[in-house]
């Protein structure tokens, strides 16, 4: 008898867990942490060694430079992610998963694709906000190296919280994680259009 309600109790507890065990799977966290790591030592690769006249040597004045590209990696993953912890302080609300059009993979190809371009806002446009390119590059490492732990540990519901993105729609908030993460991923692959350019010094 006490070992049938000792089951019982246990399943009990199960099924009362399962209505609001909304955190990340250990897969999607897996993921979304490997992808910040990998993001994270490519940038770091490509900058490596490069002298203060690689680093800002530009196509023309309509182009960033290296340094530029890193500065606007930075500053976007400090706003990025205040809009991913900003979007998980309302009440989850489970009934607008039926508004979502993208897979996070779809939104992980639009950002990576470089064929489309956009005008980055003000408040992300690299002028020296940060400070000179280390201070960039710092800043850089520190915020993503910070928001790698927040997704290691972090229990929220980034699946009922959500992100409407201008011209582009409504996201949950793993998407809008991913979607910081491919954004600086673009800017990656920008970096090293500019170290490709004929003209880039040796």
């Amino acid at each position: 008898m006490k070992k049938a309600l000792l089951l019982l109790l246990i399943s009990l507890s199960f099924y009362s867990l399962k209505p609001t065990d909304k955190s990340l799977t250990k897969q999607e966290r897996d993921f979304a942490v490997q992808f910040m790591i990998q993001g994270r030592d490519s940038i770091i690769m490509d900058v490596k060694g490069l002298s203060t006249a690689q680093l800002n040597w530009k196509a023309d004045s309509t182009r960033w430079s290296v340094a530029q590209c890193v500065e606007h990696i930075a500053l976007a993953e400090g706003m990025l992610m205040g809009v991913v912890q900003m979007n998980l302080q309302p009440a989850a609300d489970p009934s607008k998963r039926d508004s979502l059009k993208y897979t996070y993979q779809q939104i992980m190809g639009f950002l990576s694709n470089r064929t489309q371009k956009f005008q980055a806002p003000d408040m992300l446009k690299p002028d020296g906000k940060i400070g000179p390119y280390p201070a960039a590059l710092d800043s850089f490492i520190a915020r993503r190296n910070r928001n790698i732990e927040f997704v290691k540990t972090t229990q929220a519901d980034f699946r009922d919280h959500y992100w409407v993105v201008p011209n582009f729609g409504m996201i949950d908030d793993y998407q809008a994680l991913l979607f910081m993460v491919a954004h600086s991923k673009r800017h990656t692959k920008q970096l090293e259009e500019v170290k490709a350019t004929p003209g880039f010094p040796n």
